[in-house]
This record gives C-alpha cells, structure tokens and sequence, in this order.
C-alpha cells in the first residue's frame, strides 16, 4: 500500500472511531502531517502537526525535558516517547505518532547511523516506541518513516499493537 493509501485507510478508522490524530516530527520536516491531509475530509480527523527540527523547539513546544538530550540524544526512545505525549496533551487529539532520525547525508555515528529512526505512537493510555534501520538516500529514509508512521497509525487505531516486525 502506498502512502496515499495508507493515509485514506488511516482516516476511516479514525472517522469511525470519531478520533483525531496529531503529528510530532523531526526527521521527517512535517512529511507525516502532509501525507494525512492528502486525504479529502482530513481536517475531521486531523488535529495538528508540530515540526520540532531543533531539541529547543522539541522542550519549547512539546514539553521534552531538556536534560534527555545530553543523556541519550535526540534520537532516541526516550525523546519520541515525549514527543508523542507531549502532542497530545497539547493538542487534545485521542492519537499521535512522533519520529525523530538521522536521514542523512551526514549526521551519523557508529551508534546512530544513518538511516537510524526512532517512531513512537500513543493514545491516551499507552506509548510505544520502535526503532527502525532504514537504507538509501535521504528521501527513501524519510518516506520509509512516513510509510512507517501511518501503518503504526492504523494499527493503533485498530486497537492493535503498532510496533512492526
């Protein structure tokens, strides 16, 4: 399925439920919110979308505490586990999924490659959180985290684990 496919079938389960869904990226440059609101009828669905590129804007705008990013970097479990919660406490909505990663060219390290992604997704009771080692060029990385975020959206919405194997 592709991405378009995936955001049409991300907004029927949403509108069935009568849910909204809210978007914490990084990595990904508002990639995840923009391929939502491709879908005719999105803006029933669809709550709000936060590009927090920076660590300053992830602590100003989604309450990340600021002390994660000396202990375990911005990419990584702990800060996208934030960024989701902090995404829907702000914006209200029953989902959200936040990434944080390194596309590339540069900005790797032999800990966090590129290609390196962290997704997370909540509700209003749970979090979880999945990294993923994606390969090619700076795009590819990035639709393959968008194709990631919404088939962890849909599962979520189905009341299915989101995390994928």
């Amino acid at each position: 399925m592709d991405i378009t496919e995936l955001s049409a079938e991300l907004g029927r389960r949403l509108q069935h439920l009568n849910a909204q869904v809210t978007t914490a990226e990084s990595c990904t440059g508002g990639g995840i919110a923009e391929a939502i609101t491709r879908t005719a009828g999105s803006s029933v669905w669809f709550e709000a979308g936060f590009v927090t590129y920076s660590n300053v804007q992830k602590t100003r705008q989604l309450g990340v505490p600021q002390e994660l990013f000396g202990w375990v970097g911005a990419v990584s479990r702990e800060v996208v586990e934030a960024m989701a919660r902090g995404a829907l406490l702000i914006s209200g909505a029953r989902f959200a999924v936040a990434v944080s990663g390194v596309a590339g060219p540069g900005g790797g390290s032999a800990e966090k490659p590129v290609g390196t992604v962290w997704l997370a997704w909540a509700d209003e009771g749970e979090v979880f959180a999945q990294r993923f080692q994606f390969v090619g060029d700076r795009q590819a990385v990035r639709e393959r985290s968008v194709e990631a975020a919404l088939v962890g959206l849909i599962r979520l919405a189905t009341g299915e684990n989101p995390l994928q194997g």
